[in-house]
C-alpha cells in the first residue's frame, strides 16, 4: 500500500464544497480548471491490488479539455477556504484569453511530470488510464433534459494517482 492510500480524505467534501483544479500539461503549456465533480476510489487490478485511481469530468467547451486529451499527465489540486475567490475565477476565465492562473494569484510548479500550485494543500499527480465522453444514450434522462438540455456531455479522464503532495 502506497502511504496516501491509507489517509482519510473526504472526498465527497472536497469536490462538492471546496471543489478543485483539474490541470494538465506541462510548465511550458498547461491550462487548469475549477471543478467540483470528480472521484476516487480503485480500478484494474485484484483484490487488495487495484490502481489508486482520480476520475474527473471536464466539458469539452473548456481549453483545459483539449490539453487534457493530448497530456499523459494530469493533476487534481485542492486548497485552502482562502483560496475560493481565485478558484471561482479560474472558472469563469478562459486560459486562450491569457494568464488567468497569474490573474488569479497562484504559483504554477512542476511536480512528478505535471503542474501543481504552490497555495494547493493538497495535490493528486495522475498519470491518464483512460479517457472517454459521456454518450447521451447512456444517461437518464433527466441527466439528458437538465445537465445537458443545452450542453455537451462532458467527457471522463480516468488517471492512476502516481503522487500525492499532502500540506494540509
Amino acid at each position: 500500500m502506497k502511504p496516501f492510500e491509507s489517509r482519510d480524505y473526504r472526498i465527497f467534501d472536497m469536490f462538492n464544497n471546496q471543489w478543485a483544479l483539474a490541470t494538465a500539461g506541462d510548465s511550458s503549456r498547461y491550462n487548469t480548471c475549477t471543478i467540483a465533480w470528480g472521484s476516487l476510489g480503485t480500478i484494474w487490478g485484484g483484490p487488495g491490488g487495484g490502481r489508486p485511481i482520480a476520475t474527473i469530468y471536464i466539458n469539452p467547451d473548456r481549453y483545459t479539455w483539449e490539453l487534457l486529451k493530448e497530456s499523459d499527465v494530469f493533476t487534481v489540486d485542492f486548497f485552502p477556504p482562502e483560496y475560493r475567490k481565485a478558484l471561482g475565477y479560474l472558472g469563469a476565465h478562459s486560459g486562450r484569453d491569457g494568464d488567468k492562473v497569474a490573474a488569479a494569484g497562484l504559483t504554477p510548479k512542476e511536480l512528478a511530470g505535471g503542474v501543481t500550485f504552490e497555495e494547493a494543500n493538497l495535490t493528486f499527480v495522475c498519470h491518464k488510464l483512460y479517457q472517454a465522453p459521456f454518450e447521451r444514450a447512456g444517461l437518464a434522462d433527466e441527466i439528458n433534459q437538465g445537465i445537458y438540455r443545452n450542453w455537451q456531455p462532458h467527457w471522463m479522464f480516468v488517471g492512476e494517482i502516481i503522487e500525492v503532495e499532502d500540506k494540509r
